[in-house]
């Protein structure tokens, strides 16, 4: 049910660029060379520093990795741009943002590409950040229990599906993101994961 609620279920359409948000899954960079070349974007953005979940398996940063990844299926180098600093969600999009300008592109949609469950949490914080541009979310087209597979870490897996909804929760109080509608049966499968222990990437206090 939270798996459901974090995506927004988006058509997908052309826009003018695609922002590949950085993480340890690299379903992202896979998936984002899959639409570049079905033409649905001319140019892409990977973003991220070194990630803090798994610092190991992408020591040179988020956004050198997903660029490497996607040179490897066949996207040109001409094509993406790369924005190393990111160590957050609110800085994917603003530096993204930044480095868009500095490269003389102009923007009105951008499709943010994500881990399944980040899109909602992405969509809010990029209405909230960049609220000209038009968002199309999207990732790859995976069923949880597909999506459990391939990270290979079920436990992982839902502690990050908790720690979104908990920031879908806090962050417009924070000034971080918009408001976004949680449905009673979403909060009360967020309270029993809560009730099993599954907190570990709840914010600190």
């Amino acid at each position: 049910m939270i798996w459901d609620y974090h995506q927004m279920h988006h058509q997908l359409r052309s826009c003018d660029v695609a922002i590949g948000l950085g993480s340890h899954d690299f379903g992202v960079p896979a998936y984002a060379a899959e639409l570049y070349h079905a033409g649905l974007f001319p140019t892409m953005v990977f973003t991220g520093a070194i990630n803090p979940t798994h610092p190991d398996r992408l020591p040179r940063g988020e956004a050198v990795h997903f660029r490497e990844h996607a040179l490897n299926l066949g996207v040109p180098d001409t094509a993406i741009l790369v924005e190393p600093a990111a160590t957050n969600t609110g800085q994917n999009i603003t530096l993204s943002r930044a480095a868009l300008i500095a490269a003389g592109i102009n923007v009105a949609s951008v499709m943010l590409i994500a881990m399944p469950y980040m899109q909602r949490r992405a969509y809010a914080t990029c209405r909230k950040l960049w609220p000209e541009v038009q968002v199309i979310c999207a990732s790859q087209p995976l069923e949880f229990d597909d999506y459990v597979k391939a990270i290979g870490d079920e436990v992982l897996v839902t502690n990050m599906l908790v720690g979104d909804l908990q920031r879908i929760v806090e962050y417009p109080a924070l000034g971080f993101a918009i408001e976004q509608e949680v449905p009673e049966d979403v909060h009360a499968a967020y309270q029993r994961l809560l009730a099993h222990g599954f907190t570990r990437r709840l914010l600190a206090g």
